[in-house]
C-alpha cells in the first residue's frame, strides 16, 4: 500500500529515480507521481519501463519520463539526467536506488567482476550526485537519497563485493552531506532490511527462509517495496530539512 501522507512541496517538483523501472524503484517512481512530482527514472529493462509508465499514468494523470540508461556508462548516466532536467525542470530530489544484488563467492571473484560489480552499485551514486549538485545549488537547495543495504551491517556471507559497495554508499553519503550542506543539500541513506521483489521471489525466497527473516524482525510482516515510499518521501520532503548525513535502517526491526 502506498503511503496516504501528501507533501505539497512535492507537487510539481522535478525527482530523478536510478533503477526506477522494477522492484522498490517502481514503488518510488509511482510514490512520487502520486505527489504530483515530474519523475523521471533511468533504467536498463526497456519492456517493462514503459509497462510502468502506462499504469502509472492510468492510476496518477502522470506519465513518468523514462529514460534508457546503463548505469555504468558515466557519459550516458549525465547525458540522460541532463535531459531529465531539460524536460521536467532542474532536479531537486535525486534518488540513487539502482542496484545488483547478485551473489558471488569470493573464490570465483575477478578483478572485472569486481569493477563490473561496482560501477553498478556504488560509482553512479557518486557521479549522479556530481551530476545533479550544480542545479540544486542554483536551486538553493534540495535532497539526495542514496540507497545502501543492511546487508554490510548483519554480515551477510553471499556477496562481499555488493556488501563492499553499500558499505561505501554510507561513507559516501557522509562526506557529500559534509561537502554540500552549505548549498542547503541534503544527503542521507537508506538502508532496507530484506524487502520482498518480483526478483527476490524468483530467485532467493523460499517459504523457510522468509519466515526465519521474519521472526528476526520486531514487526511480523513481510516488506515490499511500497513500504520503502514512506521513508524516501519524508527524506525528500520539508518535514527532514535539518536531516542530514544519516542512515535510515528501515528493516522492520532486525537490527
Amino acid at each position: 500500500m502506498q503511503s496516504a501522507v501528501r507533501y505539497p512541496e512535492l507537487n510539481g517538483a522535478s525527482v530523478l529515480i536510478t533503477g526506477g523501472g522494477s522492484g522498490i524503484g517502481a514503488a518510488l517512481t509511482e510514490g512520487f507521481a502520486r505527489q504530483g512530482s515530474r519523475v523521471a527514472f533511468l533504467d536498463i529493462a526497456e519492456d517493462a519501463s514503459i509497462e510502468l509508465c502506462t499504469r502509472v499514468e492510468a492510476e496518477t494523470g502522470i506519465r513518468p519520463l523514462f529514460l534508457k540508461t546503463d548505469v555504468r556508462d558515466v557519459a550516458a548516466l549525465k547525458a540522460s539526467i541532463a535531459r531529465a532536467a531539460e524536460v521536467h525542470g532542474t532536479i531537486t530530489v535525486l534518488v540513487n536506488n539502482a542496484a545488483w544484488d547478485q551473489r558471488h563467492d569470493l573464490e570465483e571473484m575477478t578483478v572485472e567482476y569486481w569493477e563490473n560489480n561496482q560501477s553498478i552499485n556504488l560509482r553512479p551514486h557518486a557521479f549522479s550526485a556530481q551530476a545533479v549538485a550544480p542545479g540544486m545549488r542554483r536551486a538553493g537547495g534540495g535532497s539526495i537519497i542514496n540507497f545502501t543495504s543492511t546487508s554490510y551491517l548483519i554480515n551477510h556471507p553471499d556477496m562481499p563485493s555488493y556488501t563492499a559497495a553499500k558499505a561505501g554508499i554510507v561513507g559516501l553519503t557522509k562526506g557529500l552531506a559534509g561537502l554540500l550542506g552549505k548549498d542547503n543539500i541534503r544527503v542521507n541513506a537508506i538502508a532496507p532490511g530484506w524487502v520482498i521483489t518480483e526478483r527476490q521471489r524468483k530467485l532467493w525466497v523460499t517459504e523457510e527462509s522468509l519466515a526465519a527473516h521474519v521472526a528476526k524482525q520486531c514487526i511480523k510482516d513481510v516488506m515490499v517495496p511500497d513500504d520503502m515510499v514512506g521513508p524516501v518521501l519524508f527524506l525528500a520532503s520539508n518535514a527532514s530539512r535539518m536531516l542530514t548525513a544519516q542512515t535510515l535502517i528501515v528493516d522492520g526491526g532486525v537490527l
